[in-house]
């Protein structure tokens, strides 16, 4: 392994891994041939280009027919072969259709005629022509694949050219001269000065001619890497200096901070040094002689820094808290004296080694230098296998300060590698045991920076940890994100870092075993972009491409139904359920159209589909024929709209108001403020009532018993000057009042009017109660009795509730909201109006019920002897129902006391009410 390509891998490591395609060079056509199809056809084309294909073989192979060590330009030839490739396979992917038409075509017009038989002389020309197009194309695809193939070969051999150098490279055996190491060392004080006169010489040139250039790389480098390390400080630096106040970090708190303290700064050193040696360069500051010395040197404090700082991150030795390993304080220091120190040697070997590349020095200082580097890095390796550093077990050890040796495994591989090491050189294989020794520290930081990464990113993603980091916090004042939104978005930046340290870790691991950039790039782009499995082609950038295109239409569709309803629909008031139809079909038509989008732009061909669809069918007619039908009754429902969301419907046993109309199912919601979710195929072959339907036009019933010594003419004529006087009573139809039954005892009535929005039925038979026993009681038709107890009873049924209208009510739809019915008697003699007042109080002041939608009190009943009532209120939480009834009896009974309302001597008087469907 040279000397310069070890500076491009230290290098690249430290500015993370960007590579630059290289693409083939335009040749021009070599031949044209007449085509039976049009110029732009792909098969006019593919002469073309296989006459540049062929080029660019042959001068592949021409340059393979010459001997080269040079690593670089095999893997530029092999990438320029890999793009070709690429073209001629996409050529192929044009061309293929074209044959597949044509023989679909000859298929559509039969088989030739028979010997004898005649046809049409335009259909003869026509099968001609079919024929000649289809050989055309035939030699096309035979042309096409033979390139490939050539392709193919061609590569093959740049691989076996390059393992073997690469082998060459590692197992080519040198004598170590120890009979001249006198000489080799002897040569080291003239190579140390010609080293000084070329640096005394570079340096007078460029303070004489290029002083201007040579600050202003510097310069322009510092800001740059200053800039970074306070964007980043400015980002983390709150994290890192929280983290490192706390007395007990967690291990993921220690995993995070050593993944941020080793990147935060490396990063902006490496920038430093890498945007330094940039505008050196470009500013023509650096002689030939001298940029690879620079790059080494620059590579090797890089390098050097970086080991530094991971070491330091994973040891702690002046904080055994924030400590990754556990390890004594001495071993801490022991283990980051001996990774810095490997980490110097490797790195002024190939310092030295480029200084003697560009001075010319003797074979045997160079092999030396090599030697004497590998055995210093293995006597460490050996050295530290013998240590004890690990943190002794039991207080009485840990007291003694005597520290744990390493396990037997990783004692023996550490000596095996160290030993290893040193019998390499001396046994001559220099290269090899360089090899071995870059690996053990580029490799080996890589690793540990990148399992650092993959634990702080699970760190990160921890239930409520994202909130305490500062993005958290600012994306909880900016968007006011809740802590489940806030944990979501930690797990999405876990996976991000996780992803993050592959992406980086995995480029700069193969670029350390030999891997040039231009191979990464192909084998990057065979993973994300081409993937072959059978004859069908996958691309998972295309299928990423494809889910954002997705979800960005479903954005944009979502925009434009707010759009339409409320500045087109709202402006022109339309009907609300003609809204809400016209929102559904637009939702569900940009959902289509997003998805055929997304489909193509992934790649995915739709005619392949057919046979999916065939099998669909097939699925559709056994086992999703009853979604399919609920689908079906969903489009029908939007649009012949039998009903709209906010109407009263009553379907089965189901009864309340629409609040959700999809294609599946119909979300209603019943008094009680419980959503029944209701297929749409039972919503279209079943009965379903909607009070709501062309207005809101109702009508009311209000029965009424009296005793039979009274007039019934007189009563009927009473009780319709009453309800002709009620507020919300329509007098246009007029109210009807019917006379019911009769018996011995009682004489029953029953009052029907009429109320322009059968919603606000409740209050208008309330007051209608109300006018009839004011009326009654003035006409001295009731007589006062002896006063009731009051008995309140919770009943289940299917009750109306009226809400406030919308926007009005601020009380969150939540699945624990219940409602609450007690019924309540008392005697006849009190005012129903101050009783009303008075159960309304009590039920607002009683604990566990809920303010909004606030308390009623209806008057349900009334007769000689006693006045019924019903309470509907709301309790925050349904399962607490039983208490707060408890609790609202409990009141009532306590208040009614006080108020003299009840007397213990009289009777009480239990009633079951019956629920009414308003």
């Amino acid at each position: 392994m040279t000397n310069r390509f070890f500076i491009r891998i230290v290098l690249v490591c430290l500015i993370a891994f960007s590579a630059t395609a290289i693409h083939a060079p335009l040749l021009t056509p070599a031949f044209a041939q007449d085509s039976l199809f049009a110029p732009d056809d792909p098969v006019s084309q593919a002469p073309q280009t296989l006459a540049k294909a062929q080029k660019q073989i042959d001068a592949t192979n021409a340059a393979l027919s010459k001997p080269t060590e040079d690593d670089r330009q095999l893997t530029t030839l092999k990438s320029q072969l890999d793009d070709l490739q690429a073209q001629l396979t996409a050529l192929r992917g044009d061309v293929q259709p074209r044959a597949d038409d044509i023989a679909n075509r000859q298929k559509e017009m039969g088989d030739p005629p028979k010997d004898g038989q005649q046809e049409a002389s335009d259909v003869t020309q026509q099968r001609n022509k079919l024929a000649a197009q289809k050989t055309q194309i035939a030699t096309v695809i035979s042309q096409l694949d033979d390139a490939s193939n050539a392709i193919n070969a061609t590569s093959a051999k740049i691989t076996a050219i390059r393992r073997d150098l690469f082998t060459r490279e590692l197992m080519t055996r040198t004598d170590v001269p120890f009979d001249r190491l006198a000489a080799a060392v002897q040569s080291i004080v003239p190579e140390m000065k010609r080293f000084a006169e070329l640096i005394g010489g570079w340096a007078g040139f460029a303070w004489r001619f290029k002083k201007v250039q040579l600050a202003s790389a510097l310069l322009l480098s510092l800001v740059l890497a200053v800039g970074m390390r306070l964007t980043l400080n400015r980002i983390f630096g709150p994290v890192i200096q929280r983290a490192s106040v706390e007395n007990d970090p967690s291990y993921m708190s220690r995993f995070s901070l050593a993944f941020w303290v080793t990147t935060i700064p490396t990063l902006a050193v490496s920038f430093f040094l890498t945007s330094s040696y940039f505008f050196l360069e470009a500013f023509n500051v650096l002689r030939p002689d001298i940029s690879p010395i620079a790059g080494s040197v620059m590579a090797f404090a890089g390098l050097v820094y970086f080991v530094f700082r991971l070491g330091d991150a994973l040891f702690q030795p002046s904080k055994p808290k924030w400590r990754l390993v556990r390890v004594t304080d001495r071993g801490a220091k022991l283990l980051l004296a001996a990774l810095v120190g490997m980490s110097v040697i490797n790195g002024l070997d190939y310092v030295f080694g480029s200084i003697t590349e560009t001075l010319g020095s003797p074979v045997d200082l160079t092999v030396f230098k090599g030697f004497v580097s590998s055995s210093l890095i293995g006597c460490i390796l050996l050295a530290m296998s013998f240590a004890r550093p690990l943190v002794p077990k039991g207080k009485e050890a840990q007291a003694a300060g005597r520290g744990r040796p390493w396990h037997r495994s990783t004692a023996l591989a550490m000596r095996l590698c160290g030993i290893g090491i040193i019998l390499a050189s001396v046994s001559g294989f220099i290269g090899l045991a360089r090899f071995i020794s870059t690996q053990l520290i580029l490799t080996g930081g890589v690793i540990a920076t990148m399992y650092i990464g993959i634990r702080s990113g699970r760190a990160v993603s921890e239930r409520d940890r994202f909130a305490d980091t500062i993005i958290g916090r600012y994306l909880q004042r900016r968007f006011n994100m809740g802590p489940v939104a806030l944990d979501q978005v930690g797990i999405v930046a876990g996976l991000l870092i996780y992803m993050s340290a592959l992406a980086f870790g995995i480029p700069l691991i193969m670029m350390s075993w030999g891997f040039q950039p231009p191979d990464i790039q192909t084998w990057f782009y065979n993973l994300f972009v081409q993937i072959n499995i059978g004859g069908m082609s996958i691309s998972i950038v295309g299928i990423f491409s494809g889910v954002a295109i997705f979800f960005v239409g479903l954005v944009l569709t979502r925009w434009f139904e707010k759009w339409l309803d409320g500045n087109v629909m709202a402006r022109s008031q339309v009907d609300a359920g003609v809204r809400n139809s016209v929102k559904t079909s637009v939702g569900y038509f940009g959902a289509i159209i997003a998805a055929l989008m997304a489909l193509s732009v992934a790649g995915i061909n739709l005619s392949s589909l057919a046979l999916v669809a065939g099998a669909l069918s097939v699925g559709i007619g056994f086992g999703l024929q009853n979604i399919i039908s609920n689908f079906v009754s969903g489009l029908i429902l939007l649009m012949e709209r039998p009903f709209k969301v906010g109407d009263w419907v009553a379907t089965g046993t189901s009864e309340g108001f629409v609040r959700r109309i999809s294609v599946r199912a119909t979300e209603i919601e019943t008094f009680q403020r419980q959503s029944i979710i209701v297929p749409n195929s039972q919503l279209i072959n079943a009965s379903v009532g909607n009070w709501t339907h062309r207005n809101k036009l109702g009508r009311v019933d209000v029965p009424v018993t009296v005793k039979a010594g009274n007039d019934p003419r007189r009563m009927v004529n009473l009780l319709k000057d009453i309800a002709t006087n009620v507020p919300g009573v329509l007098r246009n139809p007029e109210p009807v009042v019917v006379f019911k039954d009769f018996n011995e005892a009682d004489l029953n009535f029953e009052v029907r009017v009429y109320v322009a929005d059968i919603l606000s039925g409740l209050s208008v038979r309330t007051e209608l109660r109300l006018g009839v026993f004011e009326r009654f009681k003035l006409e001295g038709i009731l007589q006062e009795d002896p006063p009731a107890e009051e008995d309140a009873e919770l009943v289940d049924g299917i009750l109306p509730q009226t809400l406030p209208p919308e926007g009005d009510d601020k009380t969150p739809r939540s699945v624990k909201l219940g409602r609450l019915v007690l019924g309540v008697a008392a005697p006849s003699h009190f005012d129903p109006r101050h009783i009303m007042h008075l159960l309304k109080d009590i039920a607002a002041s009683t604990p566990g019920i809920a303010e909004r939608p606030e308390p009623r009190v209806i008057f349900k009943d009334f007769t000689e002897a006693e006045l019924q009532f019903e309470i509907r209120a709301y309790v925050e939480d349904l399962r607490d129902g039983l208490s707060a009834r408890n609790d609202l009896r409990l009141a009532i009974f306590q208040r009614f006391k006080q108020e003299g309302i009840l007397h213990e001597a009289a009777p009480a008087i239990g009633h079951e009410l019956v629920n009414e469907q308003e």
